[in-house]
């Protein structure tokens, strides 16, 4: 048994020995070596700072989404593709139960209707969102760019409305300035309501910024003739929106037959659509940063062989197996790897880190839905990174160094 152990520990320790040995140092081809660590680093720098952005870019669209229309969104089954919302069933919804759901945070109602913001000189298409009491101020809060946003009432009207920064910029107006809005029904003559703009608020989601403002749910109940106590739709917020699915199946079963849910992936399916090039942008960078990677290590061990063709010789003729000295050129190789996966780490974190706390990378929101790069820092893919790269570039080597076996001890021996 402890020959067998010896045995085992032989190839991890005559592979610390070569790389630690002054000898190694003046022997190896130094700018291969050099060129195989630099190619580990930069490809632990990319696949961070892809995976980090990637993701980060990820949540940060599903958050910005979820705060402004909450995970779910229980309407009717009378609604259509139009923006005008048809009235709840609301004598079958169980609220009290939806809202005493484990992953249930709050829940909003709302009603929306389309119109125009008129000024003198300019108009936009507008969806007022009116909502009331329970509105969640706290997650629409960050969207906040000037002002602030009104105290809504279900039993009062309120004149005061937040719109977004592009509407602001359409039609010319700012924070307490007046503007009206033109409302219109089928059968029906045009509504005129005048606005005070309390607040402007900015998403990065163009067809949010686009087209939303936020208003009284009063408002939107005279322009849709809606009853006093009716509503257009729930929005329901969540703890955790992994579960999405879970607390969905959770509340069909009190919201009636009159209702339905829909996730916010299905209001905004276009949105999911450009998201999904993320994990294929991720999938097809970090796998050509693998090839990069195993064919310099690949060349490496390669190299090194070479190098020591003469001391696989002697190896062999003091009984070492061709599976040991693979064993050890291959820990050799990995060895020489670390200098550049430590340096790849440090450099890749360091970036990513300067990025989150100052937001230097900026982006055209209208593209991308984010106005400045994201990172998400996550210790489970950092390590996996690191490990993922040793792991295929350990078994990546097996191949080449069989070439080993071919090796001749006294050929190699009479070449020295």
């Amino acid at each position: 048994m402890a020959l067998k152990f010896i045995n085992l520990r032989f190839p991890i320790y005559f592979s610390k020995k070569i790389a630690g040995s002054k000898d190694s140092k003046k022997n190896l081809s130094r700018f291969i070596i050099f060129i195989g660590r630099v190619s580990v680093a930069l490809g632990i720098v990319i696949s961070l700072i892809t995976i980090s952005t990637g993701i980060g870019s990820k949540k940060a669209i599903k958050s910005s989404l979820s705060d402004f229309s909450g995970e779910l969104t229980i309407k009717s089954t009378r609604s259509n593709s139009s923006y005008n919302s048809s009235p709840l069933d609301s004598k079958n919804i169980d609220f009290n139960k939806i809202k005493s759901l484990q992953n249930v945070v709050a829940t909003q109602k709302f009603i929306t209707t389309n119109g125009i913001l008129r000024t003198k000189d300019n108009f936009a298409g507008i969806i007022l969102k009116g909502v009331g009491e329970d509105f969640n101020r706290s997650r629409f809060d960050k969207f906040i760019v000037k002002g602030k946003i009104p105290q809504f009432k279900d039993n009062e009207v309120n004149q005061e409305i937040v719109i977004s920064q592009k509407i602001s910029k359409d039609i010319n107006k700012g924070v307490n300035d007046s503007v009206v809005a033109i409302f219109a029904k089928e059968e029906q003559k045009q509504i005129y309501r005048k606005f005070k703009i309390s607040g402007i608020y900015k998403t990065d989601i163009k067809m949010i910024d686009d087209l939303y403002i936020i208003g009284g749910i009063n408002h939107a109940r005279k322009v849709q003739n809606f009853g006093t106590d009716e509503i257009g739709g729930l929005e329901v917020f969540l703890k955790d929106n992994d579960n999405i699915n879970e607390t969905a199946i959770d509340i069909e079963k009190f919201i009636g037959l009159k209702n339905y849910i829909e996730k916010i992936t299905e209001q905004f399916p276009q949105i999911v659509s450009w998201m999904e090039i993320f994990d294929t942008n991720i999938a097809l960078i970090i796998s050509i940063m693998l090839i990069v990677v195993v064919v310099n290590i690949i060349m490496i061990l390669l190299i090194l062989i070479i190098e020591r063709t003469n001391s696989i010789g002697l190896l062999k003729t003091l009984g070492a197996t061709n599976g040991q000295i693979r064993a050890i050129f291959i820990n050799y190789t990995l060895m020489i790897m670390f200098p550049g996966l430590l340096v790849g780490n440090i450099l890749g974190i360091g970036l990513l880190l300067i990025q989150r706390w100052y937001g230097i990378i900026k982006l055209n929101p209208e593209n991308y839905y984010v106005s400045v790069v994201p990172v998400d820092l996550n210790i489970i893919y950092i390590a996996g990174v690191s490990v993922g790269i040793l792991v295929v570039s350990g078994v990546s080597l097996i191949l080449p160094s069989y070439l080993i076996s071919k090796i001749s001890p006294i050929k190699s021996i009479k070449m020295s």
